[in-house]
């Protein structure tokens, strides 16, 4: 490694930590040069520690690395940008929670993805800003199955090849997209997926987000939208995925709106 390498200097997002030792975290964070890293802050947990705001789950920081003899050494970090509304509300924490989990699903350890980053940095944006956080969940799933090489096929049947007609489908997560009436029988674990579904699935997989702002997908369509992704997801990443859990959990307490203590 050249001496320059050994510090480095990274504007990251965090996505969890993990208590070590009596005063110690160990930090996974996201990063626009590196991509993910595993870094120990060293006793950040102490009275007075300076970084330790800035190393909490969502934060989007700048953070500086030295390299260690196991982990990188997290020696600096400073806050970029602070979300407001994040932490006053537990359905966007569910979400924001969401987002840094299926980032780190979907990534090795130091491989560096600025695209992706991006993605990451706009979805915490939104969902800040957002009423409503539904569509920039729906667009940030879509697009890291895209940069993840899982793309969902929602315009031809998996099983023949033939377009899809206006009418309801079926659904295969393991074959990794839309199966049609004819094809109906030839896999198991299928599911039912409306023509409404499909229809606004289709729009978020094909547009930019600036094209989706102010579409209002009914409720009904959404549980259904929200089904299907998170049976898809979860296959692809071979484990229950936590986040969802949590947003269930939330939704059906009737507590979205409730502050974080």
């Amino acid at each position: 490694m050249k001496p320059a390498e050994h510090i480095r200097t990274v504007e990251a997002v965090i996505i969890s930590h993990k208590d070590f030792g009596e005063a110690d975290r160990l930090v996974t964070l996201f990063s626009r040069e590196v991509g993910k890293i595993r870094g120990m802050a060293k006793g950040v947990r102490k009275m007075g520690s300076r970084k330790a705001a800035y190393l909490e789950p969502f934060m989007h920081s700048r953070v500086v690395l030295a390299k260690g003899k196991t982990f990188w050494i997290l020696t600096q970090a400073d806050g970029i940008k602070q979300y407001v509304s994040i932490p006053e509300s537990l359905e966007k924490t569910g979400r924001a929670a969401y987002v840094v989990e299926l980032a780190e699903r979907f990534t090795v350890e130091e491989e560096p993805s600025p695209q992706l980053f991006n993605l990451i940095i706009d979805t915490l944006d939104r969902i800040d800003a957002s009423a409503d956080t539904f569509a920039p969940t729906l667009f940030f799933e879509l697009c890291i199955l895209d940069h993840a090489g899982f793309r969902p096929d929602l315009t031809d049947c998996v099983g023949c090849g033939r377009a899809i007609t206006a009418q309801d489908q079926f659904f295969a997560a393991e074959q990794g997209g839309v199966v049609c009436p004819r094809c109906g029988g030839l896999y198991q674990h299928m599911r039912r997926i409306s023509m409404d579904a499909l229809r606004y699935l289709r729009h978020f997989q094909r547009n930019d987000f600036s094209a989706l702002m102010g579409i209002d997908v009914p409720q009904v369509v959404r549980q259904e939208i929200l089904s299907v992704m998170g049976d898809y997801l979860s296959r692809i990443v071979e484990r229950r995925l936590n986040a969802p859990e949590f947003m269930r959990q939330i939704a059906h307490s009737g507590n979205e709106n409730h502050n974080v203590k």
